[in-house]
């Protein structure tokens, strides 16, 4: 059975950090993606890594946070660093194999 399990979201003040870790079981991805979705608005990509270690950004997030896996742990980390209010979301691990998977979320609040 697959699962993808998020932790690491929590209250943090603007300018600080969070990391986000996602575990995955019961399969290995060739590429896995956080995203985030705010009060209101659409889930969007926060950021995406393959199997090799390509990344892809939102601009959005560019240059301050960054995607990075351990694959021998199957486990995709987000960290974010110069946090701002409106980065303020649920963010999701989301894999795609023979169909999408995510995770449950994990609630990440910035305050100014």
């Amino acid at each position: 059975q697959v699962q993808l399990v998020e932790s690491g979201g929590g209250l943090v003040q603007a300018g600080g950090s969070l990391r986000l870790s996602c575990a995955a079981s019961g399969s290995i991805f060739s590429t896995m993606d956080w995203y985030r979705q705010a009060p209101g608005k659409q889930r969007e990509l926060v950021a995406a890594i393959t199997i090799r270690g390509s990344t892809n950004y939102a601009d959005s997030v560019k240059g301050r946070f960054t995607i990075s896996r351990d694959n021998a742990k199957n486990t995709v980390y987000l960290q974010m660093n110069s946090l701002k209010p409106e980065d303020t979301a649920d963010y999701y691990c989301h894999a795609y194999s023979v169909r999408d998977y995510w995770g449950k979320g994990t609630l990440v609040t910035v305050s100014a």
